[in-house]
């Protein structure tokens, strides 16, 4: 069976639409008018209804991409109805049914159209490469294969449910200082472009002699009144660029090599990536992934170019025999805790436990440097604000003072 989009109307002339399975799209009008619709269009499913590339790539392109959080959810559902006994077709199409976004529903449908074609489930997900990493349909493969694939199912949906709160927690922790900097920015540009010209302005009209730091605002002042906007905008057009050279490997790793040499924020990067490589590695061994295709992908969650090529480098030595714990010591970039605890998991064979066990570690580690992060960076912008305005304010009452003294 086939997925299929439709728009109908219902016996009240509203529109409907939705999808469902069908051998052919003439079967599924004869189902939509079986349930009193009449269909206005019916057509294959857009998750599969794209090719890429040539004709003969057979990949598709899923059209859009969905959340860690739906990913999860979808997971979740899968695994539960796997681990009851449930066949892989018919929890695709119970998962299908309880959701109320369109395109998932398409997507889960368009993947059990190629389970009941034939091919396995990961080779089902692979085709949708934006939707279900490489992590995801490498996972499902060892379980397929191994026959454990409700177990691997459920380990595969506590790492996403894990990554989604890792994720989560580090877009809170930025939330709150990104607005008080821009904030602290905003107030102070404003005192400087408006109030500070609006009050020391009486004093100019009567020739008094302003303090030196009177003075310094008003030159401030003037500057931002007539730079600030060109200011402004030569800073979002040098953001677009940044952006667009990040794009290029080369810009990147050395934006990246510099990232990792700055206090608190490189221990900060090396810490969140190091438990991003863990898990990751952790799960795909638990579930039967060969070592070093578990590297590879691996690998590949790590944002930080640099570790991402000393875990490159580390692959290539263990294939020629080395350990794991060694390889990475070399680079010189990965915690000795972790380190540690994978070295005992070599000794003893229990690398997933242990890999398990460091992810964990570093997950915790990356939290309290998170906390120190805040710790230190909220007080010291609040402090700045506060001398500027500080600042600010003596700037106007300086002359005041000056005029008292004066008159008694």
């Amino acid at each position: 069976m086939a997925a299929f989009d439709y728009i109908a109307i219902d016996p009240d002339g509203r529109e409907k639409k939705g999808v469902l399975e069908a051998d052919t799209a003439r079967l599924a009008r004869t189902q939509l008018r079986s349930q009193n619709l009449t269909p206005l269009e019916v057509s294959e499913s857009s998750a599969k209804a794209k090719l890429t590339g040539s004709q003969s790539s057979g990949k598709r392109n899923f059209r859009g991409s969905i959340s860690t959080a739906e990913l999860s959810l979808i997971t979740r559902q899968i695994a539960t109805l796997t681990s009851s006994g449930t066949p892989i077709e018919e929890a695709l199409t119970a998962v299908s049914q309880h959701t109320e976004k369109q395109k998932i529903k398409s997507l889960i449908l368009s993947v059990r159209s190629k389970v009941l074609e034939g091919h396995t489930l990961a080779a089902a997900m692979r085709d949708y490469p934006r939707v279900f990493p490489e992590i995801y349909h490498a996972t499902v493969a060892a379980g397929e294969q191994s026959g454990h694939l409700d177990a691997v199912l459920e380990r595969l949906a506590e790492y996403l449910e894990n990554r989604q709160s890792t994720q989560a927690t580090v877009k809170k922790a930025l939330i709150y200082p990104s607005m008080l900097v821009v904030a602290s920015i905003g107030i102070v540009a404003f005192l400087l472009g408006y109030v500070v010209p609006q009050v020391v302005q009486v004093f100019d009209s009567m020739n008094q002699e302003l303090p030196i730091l009177t003075k310094t605002m008003l030159a401030l002042s003037a500057f931002v009144r007539e730079w600030g906007l060109i200011i402004l905008l030569t800073a979002v057009v040098a953001y677009i660029l940044f952006n667009r050279a990040m794009q290029s490997e080369a810009f990147r790793y050395r934006v990246n090599s510099f990232q990792l040499r700055i206090p608190v924020v490189g221990r900060l990067i090396r810490g969140f990536n190091a438990s991003q490589f863990a898990r990751t590695l952790s799960i795909l061994a638990a579930s039967g992934v060969p070592v070093l295709e578990a590297l590879d992908i691996a690998s590949q969650v790590i944002s930080n170019r640099p570790m991402r090529e000393a875990v490159n480098t580390a692959a290539a030595q263990v294939r020629e025999g080395a350990t794991l714990s060694g390889s990475l010591e070399k680079t010189g970039y990965f915690p000795p805790m972790m380190l540690h605890l994978l070295a005992s998991g070599e000794a003893s064979g229990q690398l997933d436990t242990m890999l398990e066990k460091a992810a964990t570690h570093q997950e915790r580690e990356v939290d309290s440097l998170i906390s120190l992060f805040l710790g230190l960076f909220e007080p010291i912008v609040i402090l700045i604000m506060g001398g500027a305005v500080l600042a600010i304010v003596l700037a106007i009452l300086l002359p005041i003072f000056q005029m008292n003294q004066l008159v008694n």
